[in-house]
C-alpha cells in the first residue's frame, strides 16, 4: 500500500492519550528539524528530538511522505488558529493583522514550500480542507483591516503569503541559526508598508493564493 493509499483509507481508531502525545511530539520535532535541515533530515534525528524510539515513529508514520503530509497539516491548522484568534481578540483590525503575521512566523509557515516537494499529494482532501480553512482565515483578517481603512487596497492574500514565505523561508544546513532574530524586525517594516494611504503604486496586480498555485 502506498503512502497516499494509507492516508485515504478508513479512519483509524482513536489513539490513547499517551500515543496521541507521542504523535504530537513527533510532528512538532519533525517541523523543527525540517526547518533546520530540510525535508530529507534523518528520521532517526526526528525520533531523537521527539524523545521516542524509531519503532514508535514508524508506527505512527510509515514513511517520510506520510510524516511530511501531517507536518504540513499541522502548520496550516496552527497558522489558521493564529489568524482566527487574532481577529477574535484584537479590537483593532490592523493590530489583528500584525499579530497574525508575527504568529505565522513562529509557526514556520515559510517552511511549507520546501516540504511540498514531488510526491506530496497537494490535492489530498485533508490538504485541500486545511488550505481552504487557512485561506478563509487570512482573508477574514485582511478583509477586516481593509474595511477599517488601514490596509491599502491593492494587496491580496497572495501578496501577504509571498512576503511571509520569502522573509521566513528556512535556510537548511546553512548554519544561520541566528537568522530568526531578524525576522520580526523585517516583518514590522513590511507591515508598515501595508498601511493606508499607500505611499507608492505597486507594479502588476494583487496576487491571490490561486495565482500562486497556478504559477507554481
Amino acid at each position: 500500500m502506498t503512502a497516499t493509499d494509507s492516508r485515504t483509507k478508513s479512519p483509524q481508531p482513536r489513539l490513547r492519550a499517551d500515543a496521541l502525545r507521542n504523535r504530537e511530539r513527533i510532528i512538532a520535532a519533525a517541523r523543527q528539524t525540517m526547518v533546520e535541515f530540510g525535508a530529507e533530515v534523518s528520521l532517526d534525528e526526528i525520533a531523537r528530538r521527539a524523545g521516542v524510539g524509531n519503532a514508535t515513529l514508524y508506527r505512527h508514520f510509515p514513511d517520510r511522505l506520510e510524516l511530511i503530509h501531517h507536518v504540513t497539516l499541522s502548520v496550516m491548522s496552527r497558522t489558521a488558529d493564529c489568524a482566527e484568534t487574532a481577529l477574535a481578540e484584537e479590537p483593532d483590525a490592523f493590530q489583528a493583522l500584525r499579530r497574525f503575521v508575527h504568529a505565522a512566523v513562529e509557526e514556520r509557515i515559510g517552511a511549507l514550500c520546501p516540504l511540498l516537494s514531488d510526491g506530496v499529494d497537494l490535492d489530498h482532501p485533508e490538504l485541500r480542507a486545511a488550505r481552504g480553512r487557512l485561506e478563509t482565515a487570512i482573508e477574514a483578517v485582511m478583509g477586516a483591516a481593509r474595511d477599517s481603512g488601514q490596509l491599502r487596497t491593492d494587496i491580496a492574500v497572495g501578496d501577504l503569503m509571498v512576503a511571509l514565505t520569502q522573509l521566513t523561508r528556512p535556510l537548511p544546513g546553512s548554519g544561520c541559526i541566528d537568522f530568526d532574530k531578524f525576522v520580526h524586525r523585517h516583518l514590522q517594516l513590511f507591515l508598515d508598508g501595508l498601511l493606508a494611504p499607500a505611499r507608492s503604486e505597486l507594479p502588476g496586480a494583487a496576487a491571490t493564493l490561486e495565482d500562486l498555485r497556478h504559477r507554481s
